[in-house]
């Protein structure tokens, strides 16, 4: 009878685990949505050969990875420890978000945010078109952020690390491979395709920049609401 009980309360344990796991993936794969971003990161590396975008691409993985654990981990305490809420930080992404949004918007992403001729000659290049503005705030921005805190702080608080590392992880593979197959699918968009998708994503980074920002300007004036 004790090992009935044992049995099944480790089977429920492993269901409520496998569900917080779920909810991890879920939520990463909403705010970042890697299917989504294939166009915006053939955009911004455009005119770059296929053994620099998936150098971008790798960077760009190591950095929201390190990004998701330390936010994760010792997010809450970092913002707190420079006076600075999630508020303030999500109103400083969503301004960043929409002067790219509007870039791609028209047709001028290129200009802002890929490197020049001169500075793809350098080996440090792709590497900073992967931090800025691919990891940092397009995939890692307050809003990624503000979810790994919570559900960090959430995962240490009920034992349930294990789950939120499954997570995190299933997440990290999949973008791993929607980023590392770019090159590949942008041998099958024409330049027209590739320029109406990148007005697209424009709108709808535009749409999420200002969702963020009435978000933070809701929190500090709820007059506004």
């Amino acid at each position: 009878m004790a090992q009935a009980y044992d049995v099944v309360v480790r089977v429920a344990r492993m269901s409520y685990d496998l569900a917080f796991s779920i909810k991890v993936f879920s939520a990463l794969f909403a705010i970042m949505n890697p299917v989504a971003n294939v166009p915006v990161f053939l955009s911004l590396t455009s005119g770059a050969s296929d053994a620099e975008r998936r150098r971008v691409a790798v960077t760009a993985l190591i950095a929201v990875s390190i990004g998701c654990v330390v936010a994760a981990v010792a997010g809450s305490s970092i913002l707190a420890m420079f006076g600075v809420s999630i508020d303030d930080f999500r109103l400083a992404g969503g301004l960043l978000v929409l002067l790219i949004a509007l870039s791609m918007l028209h047709g001028s992403a290129n200009n802002q945010q890929a490197p020049t001729d001169k500075e793809r000659k350098d080996l440090d290049s792709a590497d900073s078109v992967a931090i800025y503005p691919l990891a940092i705030p397009l995939l890692l921005g307050p809003g990624t952020i503000a979810t790994m805190i919570v559900l960090g702080h959430s995962a240490i608080n009920s034992g349930k690390e294990v789950a939120f590392t499954a997570g995190l992880a299933a997440f990290l593979l999949l973008l791993a491979a929607s980023m590392l197959s770019a090159p590949f699918i942008g041998h099958y968009l024409s330049p027209k395709v590739t320029a109406i998708t990148q007005r697209l994503m424009g709108m709808i980074l535009a749409a999420i920049a200002v969702d963020m920002m009435m978000t933070s300007l809701r929190a500090s004036f709820p007059g506004l609401t």
